[in-house]
């Protein structure tokens, strides 16, 4: 099985997870004289299966991760795979800050107090934008290993 492979039953993983939990919730309580649709002993049962496969995968992954050098890098999937999260978090941050500082304000007379911009929107936005493209060439190459690298 591909590292891509493993990575996408993870992802089925979490979904029946989520699925199992909301069909307990739903068969945890039931009036007096009537039966639930599902037995909630059952997909409790149930759901510690999928969770106990989710770990031993997530194990696994997490490994393969850490000992994988990602080709033309001098990383591992691992730190790759951090340093992506980084670049998106600083482009989310700084989006975040140009949203604030991008609107005018208008006055209405001279002796309104004036808002200033304290920050230079443009080179903010250059900035996300070297940041965008470094997230998307990170991920490219997490891609490209995942699809190449055995678990």
């Amino acid at each position: 099985m591909k590292l891509a492979e493993a990575l996408q039953e993870r992802a089925d993983l979490r979904t029946s997870i989520n699925s199992l939990k909301e069909r307990i919730c739903n068969s945890a309580l039931v009036q007096e004289g009537e039966e639930s649709a599902e037995n909630p002993q059952e997909l409790l049962n149930l759901l510690k299966e999928e969770i106990s496969k989710e770990e031993k995968l997530v194990a696994a992954i997490n490994l393969k991760n850490c000992i994988t050098k990602v080709a033309d890098s001098d990383y591992s999937l691992t730190q790759l795979i951090a340093k992506r999260d980084g670049y998106l978090k600083q482009a989310e941050i700084l989006r975040e800050i140009i949203n604030i500082a991008a609107p005018t304000y208008a006055r209405a007379s001279m002796s309104e107090i004036k808002i200033l911009r304290n920050v230079d929107i443009k080179a903010l936005q250059s900035e996300v934008d070297e940041l965008a493209k470094k997230a998307r060439e990170a991920n490219n190459q997490i891609q490209q290993t995942n699809w190449t690298v055995d678990l």
